[in-house]
């Protein structure tokens, strides 16, 4: 082997561990851990006029902070270290796109639905946060009608939301 090959392969290995150095202490994730362990969702409460929407957010709030993992859900407010409630506060809709002849029928609808949040430590009964506003948004189309778009949407806005509270909740503030 020549001594041109030979420091290449030096060349090479000592660049590896050297990339290998710098990604050792690399963490996936979130970085900074939770102040808290243990987390009980209150049932959702609606000062809005959507029907059945108290049952849907509450089970996708579960879901989804479930499936994030940093935290551990509890079915009481006395075993929790933190209390999460929700009020859903308003829901609305805006014409979004209409015919260019016609304003009156409209194509398509933005919906949003907005919440607050309020997080409790239940060690200090100290509010982590309180009543931060929680907004999202989703398009509806009216193709099969109003009232079915707008009931099939709202889901995925319940989903939207959860994955909104949980970035509240969990991630640096």
């Amino acid at each position: 082997m020549s001594r041109s090959a030979t420091l290449l392969g030096i060349g090479v290995l000592s660049l590896a561990s050297l990339l290998a150095a710098g990604c050792a202490h690399y963490r996936l994730g979130s970085s900074a851990p939770a102040k808290f362990t243990t987390l009980f969702i209150a049932p959702v409460r609606t000062e809005a006029a959507i029907p059945q929407a108290q049952v849907l957010v509450t089970t996708q709030l579960r879901e989804a902070f479930i499936k994030d993992g940093r935290v551990t859900l509890v079915n009481s407010a006395e075993n929790a270290e933190a209390v999460l409630q929700i009020a859903l506060i308003g829901y609305d809709r805006a014409v979004a796109v209409s015919l260019p002849n016609d304003k009156g029928l409209a194509r398509r609808f933005d919906v949003n639905l907005r919440a607050q949040a309020t997080l409790t430590d239940t060690r200090t009964q100290a509010a982590l946060f309180a009543r931060r506003p929680l907004t999202v948004q989703r398009a509806v189309f009216t193709d099969s009608g109003l009232v079915p778009s707008e009931y099939q949407a709202l889901p995925l806005l319940a989903e939207q939301l959860a994955q909104e509270a949980v970035h509240a909740v969990l991630d640096t503030w």
